[in-house]
């Protein structure tokens, strides 16, 4: 079926997590929205992630992040419930504190280390990191292994269920009037009438803001209209076994128990285009987890799969608006889960207002990558 060309307030190109939330703020505060979307058709990070809403080691190089992290994390409980009241569905989001674990005293000084350079850095927010020993680990997590030396742990790290979530965000999005064109890809946005028409397949589409939520498809469409967005995809494989009973009470960067009850375990990062699955990397993976847990090993893998996290050239987001297309805007990032608060109950006031405060945002600018080579 075609859509004809009708006005909108704001289109959102993406209806993956980020998008999915930006549009359900933005008809939250009384916008019109259109959400383009490729749907399953694209290599969407949404259906694949880790699930973590985390703050440990977020912001090496950059406390701003940190910051930004940590304002979504204090926003999570406002955004689950307001989201559970308008549809319904139970994200299982838990913060309970999560883990870093260390399987020799090498880790274990490397992971002090990298957490005290973190904190001592200027504008860094206080977030609780702690060290703990052997013996305080095991108190919280009495399953651990004998080779698990200690670890860290932060008081504001938990889970969620992602893909819950992204129903969640959809469900809500469309009972708030946000109109959803799935499977179509964006051919063109141009400048047209001081706002912005959009041509996705057979849809015609007009509005007076655009917003690129498109992961590693930004970098394209943001050439449209004046954006620099340098992302890449970056490569995670997945493991998820049988359903056990519950032992696994605090979220671990590379091991969680899902509400469901199975073991979720990733742990790798690479340089790969392609969604697909390699066994050394799996059993690597499968390895260090059951010496954690020596548990895991009598459970069966039900699963695995690969999906590429959007990689900006540091590792962190990109919020921008175009300077020669006012009104268009990017926001991207590898930690949509995390953000997603932020995304939904922050962001979207700043695109209504035309305006991304540069106080807080313009140390995500795309400029940060402009650095004369001579410099």
């Amino acid at each position: 079926m075609t859509t004809a060309a009708r006005d909108h307030d704001v289109a959102v190109i993406g209806g993956g997590l980020v998008g999915s939330a930006v549009a359900w703020g933005l008809a939250r505060l009384g916008r019109r929205v259109v959400v383009v979307d490729e749907g399953d058709l694209a290599l969407r990070a949404s259906r694949g992630n880790f699930a973590l809403v985390w703050v440990q080691s977020k912001g090496l190089g950059m406390s701003a992040y940190a910051r930004w992290t940590v304002q979504s994390v204090g926003l999570w409980d406002r955004f689950r419930d307001e989201l559970r009241e308008q549809t319904g569905v139970d994200l299982c989001y838990q913060r309970p504190g999560g883990f870093h674990l260390a399987l020799s005293e090498v880790e274990m000084q490397r992971r002090a280390d990298l957490l005290a350079r973190l904190q001592a850095q200027p504008g860094m927010p206080e977030a609780g990191y702690e060290m703990l020993s052997r013996e305080q680990v095991r108190k919280m997590l009495p399953a651990i292994g004998p080779e698990v030396v200690g670890g860290s742990y932060c008081p504001l790290d938990g889970h969620v269920n992602s893909l819950r979530l992204l129903r969640a965000l959809h469900q809500g999005m469309q009972a708030l009037g946000v109109a959803y064109v799935p499977q179509a890809r964006i051919e063109r946005i141009e400048r047209r009438d001081g706002g912005f028409a959009l041509r996705a397949g057979a849809h015609d589409l007009r509005a007076a803001q655009v917003v690129l939520t498109a992961g590693v498809g930004n970098k394209a469409l943001g050439e449209s209209v004046g954006l620099d967005v340098p992302v890449r995809p970056q490569r995670g494989q997945l493991i998820v076994t049988e359903k056990a009973a519950p032992f696994l009470h605090h979220p671990v960067v590379t091991v969680r128990q899902t509400d469901e009850g199975g073991l979720m375990i990733g742990d790798s990062q690479e340089e790969q285009t392609d969604p697909v699955v390699g066994p050394a990397i799996l059993a690597t993976m499968a390895d260090r987890a059951q010496r954690m847990f020596p548990l895991i090993g009598s459970l069966n893998v039900v699963r695995t799969w690969a999906a590429l996290r959007v990689m900006t050239r540091d590792g962190f987001p990109i919020y921008d608006q175009s300077a020669t297309c006012p009104g268009a805007f990017v926001a991207t990032c590898h930690s949509g889960v995390t953000l997603a608060a932020n995304h939904a109950l922050e962001l979207p006031g700043h695109i209504v207002r035309g305006e991304l405060p540069a106080d807080t945002f313009s140390t995500f600018s795309a400029r940060r990558f402009h650095v004369p080579a001579a410099a």
